[in-house]
């Protein structure tokens, strides 16, 4: 085993557990993979963090649909709409920097974050119901519009799916995490049909990260479906936190 995979395996196994009880993974993993390897391309470090993050998603999924119900009606709408957002995204990175649209984000995550921090009984209570034709008319727009964000930047894509459930179709904290992973996992595999093609994936990387991803995704929801949603909502704050602050940063710098 090569040193570099001594280094990530565990911190894919963190960012999995964080990934499945309320998403930002990314956060963790990204910096490692660029400090951890630099002589790989930014392009080919997505490959390896998209095709991990499928094979964790893919398990969280499986569990939390095991133990909730869903409303499946209202997902593959978003879903489909966010996989086409998350392939327009990445093919327009291969044209033009990201970095235009990082202030955006930034206001964006903001104004989320004030929201839910000043609102305690925000994703306290499932209050959601049958969804109409506006509901799928808003996971759609939504849907393509964060599926765009995540293949155009990436981390916390989780974060805005979230609060997307739990804001406009008033779900808690709990199903929103679950109802975001289906949407998440869909943005993430529309990647793959451009990184794959173009040989960006180094599977040698990918596929024991991907392992050590499941592996802490098994906890994650464990500890998701244990904590409820007073836990969910705290763990949201800070990491919706760290990740303005992070952008803040690099955008300053």
């Amino acid at each position: 085993m090569s040193s570099e995979l001594l280094v990530l395996i565990p911190v894919a196994f963190i960012a999995g557990i964080i990934n499945a009880a309320v998403g930002v993974g990314g956060l963790i993993i990204m910096p490692t993979f660029y400090s951890t390897l630099p002589h790989f391309t930014p392009a080919e470090i997505m490959g390896i963090d998209k095709c991990s993050s499928v094979m964790g998603h893919l398990m969280s999924i499986k569990q939390f649909t095991a133990r909730l119900r869903l409303p499946w009606t209202l997902i593959l709408p978003t879903a489909i709409s966010a996989v086409i957002g998350a392939y327009s995204g990445i093919r327009l990175l291969d044209f033009m920097p990201s970095d235009w649209m990082r202030p955006i984000v930034i206001v964006v995550l903001a104004i989320m974050l004030a929201y839910t921090w000043f609102k305690p009984q925000f994703g306290h209570s499932d209050t959601s119901r049958e969804p109409t034709r506006g509901d799928l008319a808003k996971g759609i727009l939504s849907g393509f519009a964060i599926g765009f964000y995540d293949g155009f930047i990436g981390p916390g894509t989780g974060s805005f799916l979230l609060f997307l459930f739990i804001r406009f179709f008033h779900f808690d904290f709990l199903r929103a995490t679950a109802c975001a992973k289906v949407v998440n996992f869909g943005t993430n595999f529309s990647t793959l049909f451009f990184l794959i093609p173009n040989g960006l994936i180094h599977y040698e990387m990918a596929i024991p990260l991907g392992v050590s991803a499941i592996c802490g995704s098994l906890v994650g929801v464990r500890v998701a479906l244990r904590g409820g949603n007073l836990w969910i909502r705290r763990l949201f704050l800070i990491l919706a936190a760290t990740l303005l602050i992070k952008l803040l940063w690099e955008t300053l710098h």
